[in-house]
């Protein structure tokens, strides 16, 4: 705001007249509060410029000497009231031609000769009261104008004084540290709680190849659970480190990796005593629509936090280099949680913070000239239940074990069912002898529709199915043969490594 409105002394005081103007009856007062020298003129009365009069008014006889007592009764009467308005425009000197120069013609900062108001609260000598006209009641608006505009600008004024010092009208929050705490059930808590136990995997191969990935602490020995993809390259010769979300790095090396299952267990080789293992969770039981929390490195940024929902389980994928030779198959866990390249290996978490899967894959709109593409909301997790029993085989024996029926099926991924093939690899027998799918009556040219209650479309989700169970489980083949469906009960024989 502008100081010409805050009412300050020698402002905009001079729009007004010298002296203000005073009612008919001025109220009482006692005797201590007339000013000490009553019976002399005020000073800037003397200054006041001359009134005009109207041609037809003579100026009024000076009077003798008022007697002192009726002096004071006429300068502070008993009941304070208004004059009567003048009778006529004659008698009250209406209207009275302009001064040559307004008071205020030359504004709060002009150098003009009009009058000046003194100090707020300063004393003037009371008059005998006089008869008002319009003029009266403009210049009392005027005073009132300034009077009101003085108040508010003090007002203001003494607001923003207050607003500058260290005082202040808005509300801050607790800087309490206990106060920024996160609920255990909060995104924010699940993170905070998670995230030391994430760590960002930087493998480089002896052929300078690599990539960065992600893993998080399975046990207190120092294993960290990932993807085979992410370890890949520096699993025969290279350098593989683990940093984790409070900066500290640490060298590792790789303890075993099963390719089909997509599943790597590495080592830090100085583990710190402080390590904290990420709960495990069930994901058997996780539903279509629970809440999911993704924490990775995408593209390079440690400690990405996103989360989503299972947009459905049982989706079948097969990934890998597209030859079929090193291809991975799960019964995956679809999520939107956006998951892009290097989050793979990271954790996937329920609302609670338990693991219920590892972000291994994702569908993605790119053309085959793009070697990365982001997310588009499908990404896909290898189920904990799987993942943490291959975890265990390969820091046991180094190797994974993987459950089969004994039979090649095509690997066409469209298709009414899973074909089993007229031969198998390398020209061997698609049925091996003596093998689980055989002893079932099983054969070549065989369609299978459903593995137990799950509809089986094609060869890689065939795979997929099995390999979410282990050897020796016993399961139930739904199948096609000669236009006829059939049922055989199969108990799961096992494979030892990736050969």
């Amino acid at each position: 705001m502008s100081t010409e409105n805050e009412g300050n002394e020698g402002n905009a005081a001079e729009a007004a007249p010298s002296v203000p103007p005073v009612p008919a009856d001025a109220p009482q007062a006692h005797p201590e509060d007339a000013p000490p020298a009553a019976s002399h003129p005020d000073e800037t009365a003397t200054r006041q410029q001359p009134v005009a009069q109207a041609p037809d008014q003579q100026p009024a006889p000076v009077p003798s000497a008022p007697d002192p007592a009726t002096a004071q009764t006429a300068a502070f009467p008993t009941n304070p009231q208004y004059a009567p308005p003048p009778q006529s425009a004659v008698d009250a000197g209406w209207p009275p031609p302009p001064p040559a120069v307004p008071a205020y013609a030359h504004g709060a900062h002009g150098g003009g000769g009009g009058p000046v108001w003194g100090p707020p609260g300063a004393t003037h000598t009371p008059e005998a009261p006089r008869k008002r006209g319009a003029g009266g009641l403009v210049a009392a608006v005027v005073v009132a104008a300034l009077v009101a505009g003085g108040i508010g600008g003090a007002l203001g004024y003494w607001a923003a004084d207050r607003n500058d010092g260290s005082g202040s009208t808005t509300v801050s929050a607790s800087a309490n540290p206990q106060d920024l705490k996160r609920d255990a059930g909060t995104v924010a808590g699940v993170a905070a709680k998670a995230l030391p136990s994430v760590v960002t995997i930087e493998a480089q191969g002896g052929d300078g190849e690599g990539g960065t990935g992600t893993g998080f602490v399975y046990d207190k020995e120092g294993h960290i659970l990932t993807n085979n993809h992410v370890v890949a390259s520096a699993a025969d010769s290279g350098q593989l480190t683990a940093t984790f979300s409070n900066g500290k790095k640490y060298d590792a090396e790789v303890v075993g990796r099963a390719q089909g299952y997509d599943v790597a267990v590495i080592k830090l080789k100085n583990p710190p005593q402080s390590l904290t293992p990420l709960p495990l969770g069930n994901s058997d039981q996780v539903a279509v629509g629970d809440s999911t929390i993704a924490i990775g490195a995408p593209f390079g940024l440690s400690n990405t936090v996103t989360t989503g929902i299972i947009s459905a389980k049982n989706r079948p994928v097969a990934s890998g280099d597209g030859n079929g030779g090193s291809n991975s198959y799960m019964s995956a866990l679809q999520t939107d949680a956006s998951i892009n390249p290097g989050n793979s290996g990271g954790p996937l978490l329920s609302s609670g913070g338990a693991v219920i899967g590892i972000n291994s894959a994702i569908q993605s709109t790119g053309s085959s000239g793009q070697s990365q593409a982001g997310s588009i909301g499908l990404g896909f997790a290898i189920p904990i239940n799987q993942a943490s029993t291959v975890a265990r085989q390969l820091i046991k024996t180094g190797q994974p074990v993987y459950p089969v029926i004994g039979a090649t099926v095509t690997m066409d991924e469209k298709g009414d069912g899973a074909v089993i093939a007229d031969q198998g690899t390398g020209g061997t027998e698609a049925v091996t002898k003596n093998g689980p799918a055989a002893k079932a009556g099983l054969r070549a040219g065989d369609v299978i529709t459903k593995f137990n209650d799950t509809p089986v479309d094609s060869g890689p989700t065939l795979i997929g199915e099995i390999w979410t169970h282990k050897p020796g489980d016993r399961v139930t083949l739904t199948y096609e043969r000669d236009g006829k469906t059939a049922t055989a009960e199969v108990t799961l024989g096992e494979r030892k490594g990736d050969s």
